[in-house]
């Protein structure tokens, strides 16, 4: 990647007052873009932002929550008051505390309030981000939508019922974007979030589940805060200008594979073959 491929664009991250989305932020503003860094937690808004203009980039942070559209207008509308324009939007912000875990189960003991959280948060405040803000990319023909999913929304798994469904939609959501304005030069695509070891699972997950799920991935080790942002760079730029309405899978290969593979290759090592 080279420096400064967004130089000049107006980015805005939602939910990047602190882990993946703060990351964004920071190398979305190292390669030049402005970043309206958007966040329920003005706290951590305001630290992102700080750190980005400490060294010399441009960073607005804003309050917002993403399930109020009153809210997101005025947050679209003090971004364009500030940099005059918007070429990138990445939907990043979700819920998913430890009081939503609780709730957010198997559908049988699924708490109601936990699922409209959910989809009040990761599926409707990503519709009116992308609601208030496509319209201001129009003025110029161009623009990149970005879409945080999950490896959640495209497989089944025990528990995080609702969190899982509203990914699945979010994935939809982006190919509807890039159908219904990519000849407007609106560009749309999502990204399948696999484990990115972001400094809250360093510390709290176990080293022995960390162990089971990097056996399930093809790659030498777990995913980076760092690897994810370059990935958001790289669709937020013209290097990627002929993808859209595409679901970038970025998790080392972990939905690629059967799930019988990781057994299977324990099995091939102790017989000394992989012929069946």
């Amino acid at each position: 990647m080279k420096a400064g491929k967004l130089e000049g664009q107006v980015a805005v991250i939602t939910g990047a007052g602190g882990g993946l989305g703060a990351e964004c932020a920071r190398v979305l503003a190292s390669h030049g873009a402005a970043v309206a860094v958007v966040d329920i937690d003005l706290a951590g808004a305001e630290a992102v932002a700080t750190e980005i203009n400490d060294q010399g980039g441009q960073a607005l942070p804003l309050r917002t929550d993403v399930s109020s559209e009153e809210q997101v207008k005025s947050m679209v509308a003090a971004v364009v008051e500030r940099f005059g324009r918007i070429d990138v939007l990445y939907n990043n912000a979700a819920i998913l505390s430890k009081e939503q875990r609780a709730g957010d189960r198997d559908v049988c003991n699924m708490d109601v309030d936990a699922w409209d959280r959910a989809m009040a948060v990761n599926l409707r405040g990503a519709m009116l981000c992308s609601k208030h803000v496509i319209p201001v990319m129009l003025r110029n023909n161009r623009g990149s939508v970005m879409f945080a999913t999950s490896g959640l929304g495209a497989q089944g798994d025990l528990t995080l019922s609702a969190y899982a469904a509203s990914k699945a939609g979010v994935s939809m959501l982006s190919k509807s974007v890039a159908a219904q304005y990519g000849k407007q030069g609106i560009r749309s695509n999502a990204i399948q979030i696999g484990l990115v070891l972001g400094e809250n699972a360093v510390h709290t997950m176990p080293e022995e589940i960390k162990n089971i799920l990097l056996d399930n991935h093809l790659t030498p080790a777990l995913g980076t805060p760092r690897q994810l942002a370059d990935i958001v760079a790289f669709l937020a730029s013209d290097e990627s200008s002929f993808i859209t309405g595409h679901t970038l899978a970025a998790d080392g290969g972990f939905s690629s594979h059967t799930p019988s593979m990781a057994a299977m290759r324990a099995y091939f090592e102790k017989v000394g073959s992989n012929k069946l």
